[in-house]
């Protein structure tokens, strides 16, 4: 049974990377366009990834864990 979710965990870790990167990508827009304020893309998308995140660990077996 250990390893049995290891390929939906890394599949959620790369989107978890993918949207990490997308809200980077947000931040610098907002910054180049002379935002002053958080784009609300990327607070969603933030949200997201720390949803993602905890679906995760959620996967993890619990010899995984720390």
């Amino acid at each position: 049974m250990a390893g049995e979710f290891d390929d939906i965990r890394g599949r959620l870790e790369a989107i978890a990377d993918e949207l990490a990167d997308l809200a980077l990508v947000r931040l610098q827009e907002s910054i180049d366009a002379g935002g002053s304020e958080l784009p609300v893309d990327e607070r969603r998308l933030t949200r997201a990834r720390r949803a993602v995140e905890k679906a995760v660990h959620l996967l993890e077996a619990p010899d995984d864990t720390p």
